[in-house]
């Protein structure tokens, strides 16, 4: 019997199709190269091979985009006639809950498995995913933390999992602890954006702008070629970094070189540019039609139902080109499921009120996103992302505090963003405004 290069039993497998799932599985860890071409290829050379498609649709149902999911159900179907392990038809379970839109089921039946085979990689993977666009912080650091101890350096993947490690202790705030885990990971097999991306973000969280700049800029041979999944998102986090420190032209400029100039339609791609493009708008920073063009590919996702984090920033791009009809669909989406999935309670209970806070602030109503946004931001870590990504919502609440006149809230919010990030220029601006607003200040209803 065939195995994956962890020793894993591969039921189907032929020497041809092995090696084209160990590429694909290469592209995965590395977000690095397209993975879903050679499992075609794979299940072409031999169509019982059980993994390739049951990877296949692990890939395409973390993708978080509706036409995507329904080819994992067409995948899921397929395997059925397959013959599979005990590991193949674990795996093959956990997708069930994920593709009803279960996701925290899904990821406990990922962990159940993780623990039963603790060097399959892939679930790993997967399920270090599945915490990520469900925000659980605690599980992106225990899913790894709980199988560690299985692995080793002499292990194919070692360094892979050391950089999910590495990215759970940050979100956890293990900073110190992350950055060496990071480090060692990307020592160890330096074409890890994974881990490139977990020392990013430490950097972002603590405030070092300027070390951000320099680890993403030293690094970029690494992580910026045409073919790297996530260097979008790297070069997101450059602007991040930019926009800390006042730069807003050197983050426009990146929005419209590496981050925008290929039209992305991926989904997860689109967050990036959402987010930044708002973000830019909230400096006064002049974007023109920028908006039109991201909102025209959103049309492709958002549904109001698959996953409500992509649906709240397809809004901030219908709300920047103006598209108000489609605002309303997604408002009407967002509130017209009464399902009990959970995607659905995200969408009732932490999308709708996004949803309205930024729009609100849109309109320049302020005291309405204020009252649904400072409410929605203490939920908003149970569905999607990062802290980094989530932040988007202190700082438009800010914003809006500042803009409406708000002084006491604006202040206490400054002072909030300060105490993290003392040094930040955005955050001292923030408190500066504030304090400006003097006698004009006015008192939330």
């Amino acid at each position: 019997m065939l195995t994956d290069r962890q020793g894993n039993t591969l039921s189907g497998a032929n020497a041809e199709a092995l090696n084209l799932y160990s590429r694909a599985v290469e592209a995965f860890n590395l977000y690095r190269g397209d993975p879903v071409t050679p499992l075609d290829q794979a299940i072409e050379a031999a169509p019982d091979f059980a993994m390739a498609r049951i990877f296949r649709a692990y890939l395409f149902t973390l993708a978080t985009e509706p036409e995507a999911a329904a080819a994992a159900r067409a995948d899921v179907t397929a395997v059925a006639s397959c013959r599979l392990n005990d590991r193949e038809a674990s795996l093959v379970a956990a997708l069930a809950p994920l593709l009803a839109g279960e996701w925290s089921a899904g990821a406990i039946a990922l962990d159940r498995h993780n623990m039963r085979y603790p060097r399959d990689l892939l679930a790993l993977q997967a399920g270090h995913l599945v915490d990520f666009y469900r925000a659980n912080a605690r599980n992106l650091r225990d899913r790894i933390a709980r199988v560690l101890p299985h692995w080793s350096p002499e292990i194919p993947g070692y360094s892979i999992v050391l950089g999910l490690y590495a990215f759970g202790l940050e979100e956890t705030g293990a900073y110190a602890q992350a950055e060496v885990t990071g480090r060692d990971a990307l020592a160890r097999q330096p074409l890890d954006c994974w881990a490139h991306h977990a020392v990013a973000h430490v950097m972002e969280m603590q405030g070092r702008a300027e070390d951000g700049i320099g680890w993403m800029l030293a690094r970029e041979p690494h992580w910026a070629g045409d073919d790297n999944f996530f260097q979008v998102h790297n070069w997101w986090h450059l602007a991040l970094c930019h926009l800390d420190l006042g730069q807003t032209e050197q983050a426009l400029a990146l929005y419209d070189g590496p981050i925008r100039q290929g039209t992305s339609t991926m989904a997860l791609d689109m967050v990036d540019a959402s987010a930044l493009l708002w973000r830019l708008q909230l400096t006064g920073q002049e974007v023109g039609s920028r908006w039109q063009e991201l909102a025209a590919c959103w049309d492709l996702h958002a549904d109001g139902r698959l996953y409500p984090f992509n649906d709240w920033h397809a809004v901030m791009a219908y709300l920047g080109a103006g598209r108000h009809d489609q605002v309303e669909r997604l408002l009407t989406a967002l509130k017209a499921d009464e399902t009990r999935r959970e995607a659905s309670v995200w969408a009732r209970q932490i999308g709708l009120p996004l949803v309205e806070g930024f729009t609100a602030f849109w309109r320049g109503d302020y005291g309405t996103a204020l009252e649904r946004l400072y409410p929605a931001r203490f939920i908003a870590n149970g569905f999607g992302g990062s802290h980094a990504q989530r932040d988007i919502i202190d700082w438009t609440l800010t914003e809006a505090a500042l803009r409406g006149g708000y002084r006491d809230v604006a202040q206490g919010l400054a002072q909030e963003r300060l105490a993290i990030k003392p040094f930040s220029p955005l955050n001292r601006a923030f408190l500066s405004r504030a304090t400006a607003l003097g006698d004009k200040a006015r008192q939330v209803a």
